[in-house]
């Protein structure tokens, strides 16, 4: 049996996040990971191999688009939401459907997301991501000599000076080891 690609399905309400992922699933080649807050994302991706992320506007915890800067290049993401919102995200790499959706526009949106996603992990260069994970390993480990703090308050500082300042947590990374 072939491996389905996962899907992560980020929304406030329950009840929008179950629709969706029950449309996703019905397409019979896709698994979904049902988040409610940003966080829960960002922890998904580092763990697993995530090819879209399909969210609404406003997670608790970020925007969609304070999301997406931290998502590794390979990963593309849907946004659904009204008109109104959808004019308020200003970053034109984010993928848009304006609520609501219908269920054949949704599904056809998602498998070019995943097609892109596959494409995108073949043509960006491995090393890439590796550098800038070794970049935030070096950054929490230094935070973590100076200031006692522990791994996972260094990664929670990294992500909040990063959402604080609106760059993506490698530049934060760099910063930090710029400044020693």
């Amino acid at each position: 049996m072939a491996q389905k690609d996962k899907v992560i399905v980020a929304f406030e309400g329950e009840k929008s996040a179950w629709r969706i992922r029950e449309i996703l699933e019905s397409m019979g080649t896709v698994s979904c990971v049902t988040c409610k807050t940003a966080d829960q994302v960002r922890r998904v991706v580092r763990k697993q191999r995530i090819y879209a992320v399909v969210c609404g506007y406003k997670l608790p915890d970020a925007s969609a688009e304070e999301l997406f800067d931290d998502l590794p290049d390979t990963c593309p993401m849907l946004l659904i939401a009204t008109q109104a919102m959808l004019d308020l995200c200003g970053n034109r790499d984010i993928f848009q459907l304006s609520a609501p959706v219908s269920k054949g526009m949704l599904v056809s949106s998602v498998r070019m997301l995943l097609q892109m996603g596959h494409r995108l992990e073949q043509y960006i260069h491995p090393r890439r991501k590796e550098e800038e994970e070794h970049l935030i390993r070096q950054a929490k480990e230094l935070l973590m000599r100076r200031h006692g703090m522990t791994e996972e308050d260094a990664h929670y500082y990294l992500q909040k000076q990063s959402m604080d300042s609106g760059v993506r947590m490698v530049q934060t990374a760099q910063m930090i080891l710029s400044d020693t």
